[in-house]
């Protein structure tokens, strides 16, 4: 596995908990990095879900840097309680601005190509990011996004109280190993939606829609047909409205919400990694 590292920022509204893999003196067998990977995880969970992709992208070529958003897994903030996106956003920024400057193994990384990988709510948070620091991005990766529209959000609000319905773990992925995991993670929120949540979601997801396309960034669109947590439909209508002039789509046919963790998860990887190497010339 690579070597990891947990350390700690000032975010816009408390500390932040973050983690890097990669980029250490003693690497093994990983190769000698060639680019930074920012990672965005999604609603209720935590990056150290992510254990398995970081790895995977350490032994191909990265640095990976990762955060816990505000109230998620070990991160300062009342749990999954998230007032504005524009705040996350930033974070995830300013997570960047100090890991490629002075986090363990970082240093001296400033000149390498970025990419940004964001899973669904995350999705969300890398289109908006691409949005507004897109400069700083070689390339942009999407899977499974939040975006046009959530309709358990729209559901949801109609409804008070906010019902306590739980993530179904089937959902997840077709290994049932993936569902009980992540119902024993005691850093994953199993309880209801917030109200101030749902509200900045749907915000979050407006101003997407009114801030423009992604122009030549490359962007790649990856999901399960049978994602019955963000729909199919729902994703490509906002990827739709986003989309720039550089965008590749990849549909797994029968894969479910998370990608990174299905039965072919290698597969779904090495189309990241592949898709990667082909923008960077690797």
């Amino acid at each position: 596995m690579a070597t990891s590292n947990e350390w700690t920022f000032d975010g816009t509204d408390g500390e932040r908990v973050a983690r890097t893999w990669g980029g250490a003196a003693d690497r093994g067998d990983a190769p000698e990095p060639r680019y930074v990977v920012l990672l965005a995880h999604g609603y209720g969970e935590h990056i150290g879900r992510y254990e398995y992709v970081a790895d995977w992208l350490v032994s191909r070529g990265a640095i990976v840097h990762g955060v816990d958003h505000v109230g998620h897994g070990k991160s300062a903030g009342e749990r999954v309680l998230v007032g504005d996106y524009e705040d996350v956003v930033a974070d995830l920024h300013t997570l960047l601005e100090l890991a490629r400057a002075s986090a363990p193994g970082s240093a001296g990384r400033a000149d390498l190509p970025v990419v940004l990988i964001g899973h669904s709510m995350g999705g969300m948070i890398g289109a908006r990011f691409a949005q507004r620091y897109g400069g700083e991005l070689a390339a942009l990766v999407l899977s499974g996004p939040v975006l046009g529209r959530w309709q358990v959000v729209d559901d949801l609000l109609l409804l008070d109280p906010i019902p306590d319905t739980p993530i179904e773990p089937s959902t997840l992925s077709r290994d049932p190993a993936v569902g009980e995991a992540y119902v024993a993670d005691p850093l994953v929120w199993h309880g209801p939606f917030k109200r101030p949540t749902l509200e900045a979601l749907n915000a979050g997801l407006a101003l997407i829609a009114r801030s423009g396309d992604l122009g030549a960034l490359p962007t790649l669109w990856i999901q399960g047909s049978d994602d019955q947590l963000v729909p199919l439909v729902d994703s490509r209508a906002g990827i739709e409205v986003i989309a720039g002039s550089a965008l590749t789509e990849h549909i797994f046919p029968g894969a479910r919400h998370e990608v990174f963790n299905e039965t072919n998860r290698d597969e779904v990887l090495g189309t990241v990694t592949d898709f990667v190497d082909g923008v960077l010339g690797g």
